[in-house]
């Protein structure tokens, strides 16, 4: 689960990391009470689960109460999906340093990192001058040691009152790392303001799907998905998927699914919405086929190859779901897999053909969206 950044700042304070004073915002009309906490200047920043806010122009200066309503009122109307806004004061900035804690899949250690150059361009730091970016592997079994902590503040050639600030907001993230059950925890920037105090200018937090259990603080909610469909999905435990092409795709796993995906573009089409219908999933063909038909396509693409799921069942639940949801585009299959042969049968009694190949099925699916078939 990818948080917002008021919650992971929330996580940040509780572990002893200093952010900017701020207060959550859901309207404008809530703007005089958050400036009267923050002050002037502050920044409005969008509470979207994206990246790059700055440089799409979802972070805003405000030096005065009616500059920030005009700048406010723009943010949620902007058709980025604005719903929240953090209201903070601005923060006087000597400096900015990346600073993160994340897991080494090489390894399976924790790998905490750290460079002098932080800000919006660490992403082209990383590819142009990953040398700049120090890196301390911590055997979470272990723990985060002193000489850890040294060993990055050193490496980032830090020193001083600077030094200290610095690695007194790595052991800060460390246990929001480990308390939060994380997959990725980041502050980027790290701001060094011109007294010397090390401030949290941005967060990020990424919680481990698999330990949700423990992390009850965060339940699942509306705020978290684009739309209405994403929520349901979720609500239900089916991965879904939703884009702006033509077809969509009810495909088992996320291997089959990521192939048939290159199979798709390099055919010269684009996909509409993904859905899974695999794993826990493939008993649940109607289900699978409404949330398709909820985002508009030109056809419906089913592919799978079911071992443990198995092909004959889903190609009952795919008879189900036609008869039950009548679309009105045409719907391509191609299941095979354990028991295929009933499938094949299945299908055919229904008046329904069933492709062999994967190939095959996704030039079809192309060609009937593009209007060639």
């Amino acid at each position: 689960m990818n948080l917002f950044e008021y919650q992971a700042k929330e996580a940040f304070r509780e572990c002893g990391i200093t952010t900017p004073r701020g207060v959550l915002v859901r309207s404008v009309e809530e703007l005089d009470a958050a400036f009267a906490e923050t002050g002037f200047p502050c920044v409005l920043k969008s509470q979207v689960l994206r990246g790059g806010r700055g440089k799409a122009g979802l972070i805003r200066v405000a030096g005065d109460a009616e500059t920030g309503k005009k700048e406010a009122g723009e943010l949620f109307a902007s058709g980025h999906n604005v719903r929240m806004l953090l209201v903070e004061q601005a923060v006087d900035i000597a400096r900015e340093i990346y600073l993160s804690m994340t897991v080494d899949p090489v390894s399976g250690t924790a790998l905490l990192m750290g460079c002098a150059e932080g800000g919006v361009d660490i992403e082209s730091l990383a590819a142009t001058q990953p040398e700049k970016i120090v890196r301390v592997h911590v055997d979470m079994a272990e723990g985060l040691g002193g000489y850890h902590v040294n060993n990055l503040i050193y490496g980032m050639g830090l020193s001083g009152e600077e030094a200290k600030q610095v690695g007194a907001a790595a052991r800060g993230l460390y246990k929001v790392f480990r308390a939060r059950d994380a997959q990725l925890a980041e502050i980027n920037p790290l701001f060094i303001t011109k007294d010397g105090q090390a401030v949290a200018g941005d967060g990020k937090l990424i919680i481990d799907d698999n330990s949700l259990s423990r992390q009850p603080r965060y339940p699942l909610s509306r705020d978290y998905f684009d739309s209405d469909v994403e929520f349901e999905a979720a609500q239900e435990g089916i991965p879904y998927l939703r884009f702006e092409g033509d077809i969509a795709l009810m495909c088992a796993g996320s291997g089959l699914t990521t192939t048939v995906f290159d199979l798709i573009h390099d055919a010269g089409g684009s996909v509409a919405t993904y859905v899974d219908f695999g794993g826990a999933n493939y008993t649940r063909a109607v289900r699978a086929m409404e949330l398709c038909l909820e985002t508009p396509s030109k056809v419906i693409l089913v592919v799978t190859f079911g071992t443990i799921a198995r092909a004959d069942v889903m190609a009952e639940g795919v008879v189900e779901a036609i008869k039950k949801l009548h679309p009105k585009v045409p719907v391509v299959l191609r299941i095979r897999g354990t028991n295929e042969a009933e499938a094949f049968e299945t299908l055919k009694q229904a008046g329904l053909a069933n492709l062999y190949d994967t190939e095959e099925a996704v030039r079809k699916a192309v060609d009937l969206a593009a209007g060639r078939a």
